[in-house]
């Protein structure tokens, strides 16, 4: 059950590259234990959102404020390790590398190792490298890959790579989840996996997420309450069926003012 205390509270954020407007002082709360939707027509600014909280990208006016912290001068190698995780829209994998390799590596951002000592291999690295295989070999079982391990993700279907980078974000052990279109390119069935598994990370890891997604039914049912943006701003908030009957959504998706229709 989401907490009324937020995690993520967006203030006001406007971004422009050039003379293009991105984002116009979008506002909006995240609830500690809820799944937050962010929806919109392409272009609307959703991962521009996304590449500001992960700081990818620089906003020009607005706070940012994650567990009580400002984001706004945080660097970009601090995020993960803030408790932030994402996946991404296009794989980011590498793909000669096993299944088990490429989840470690988002385990290793919050390591405690410096540069000397992992150089010089000290016995508190391999203790670290240790608990980090073992964390990335939980979080496969859970997320049903342990058979996967060793094999190179590159071998694997789409669906399947698409899991890895899940777990990747995971094994961190985020207070925050961005799942940037998690479901795009999967068939039915994994489309099914994938809702129990948002659920999951919300009820059973107690993980909070932030989902943008183009997969209508999935917003709809495993999100708590729903952002909705068109041309960089903030066009419509609240629960699923509050979205759905909204006037300004169903302009934004069907091209055309609504005469009684929902979304």
């Amino acid at each position: 059950m989401a907490g009324s205390d937020p995690l993520l509270s967006v203030r006001g954020i406007t971004v422009r590259f050039g003379g293009v407007l991105a984002l116009e002082a979008v506002s909006f709360d995240v609830s500690r234990g809820g799944v937050c939707g962010l929806i919109g027509p392409n272009g609307a600014g959703k991962t521009t959102l996304f590449n500001c909280l992960s700081r990818l990208y620089r906003y020009q006016e607005g706070e940012l404020h994650f567990d009580g912290q400002s984001l706004d001068a945080t660097p970009v190698h601090r995020v993960a390790d803030l408790g932030i995780g994402r996946t991404f829209q296009n794989l980011a994998m590498f793909g000669t590398m096993s299944v088990e390799q490429n989840v470690m590596v988002g385990a290793h951002c919050r390591t405690r190792a410096g540069f000397g000592s992992s150089a010089l291999r000290l016995p508190s690295v391999a203790r670290e490298e240790v608990r980090v295989r073992e964390r990335a070999r939980e979080t496969l079982a859970w997320l049903g890959l342990d058979a996967h391990a060793d094999r190179p993700v590159g071998d694997l279907p789409f669906g399947l790579q698409k899991r890895v980078e899940l777990a990747r974000a995971m094994v961190s052990d985020p207070k925050l989840l961005l799942l940037d279109e998690p479901a795009a390119g999967l068939n039915h069935e994994e489309l099914s996996s994938l809702e129990r598994t948002i659920r999951d990370i919300r009820d059973r890891r107690g993980i909070t997420v932030l989902l943008v997604e183009h997969q209508m039914s999935l917003v709809m049912s495993v999100s708590d309450r729903i952002v909705a943006l068109n041309f960089g701003r903030k066009i419509a908030e609240g629960t699923p069926a509050e979205i759905q009957a909204h006037p300004a959504v169903i302009e934004a998706y069907l091209g055309a003012p609504a005469h009684g229709q929902t979304a």
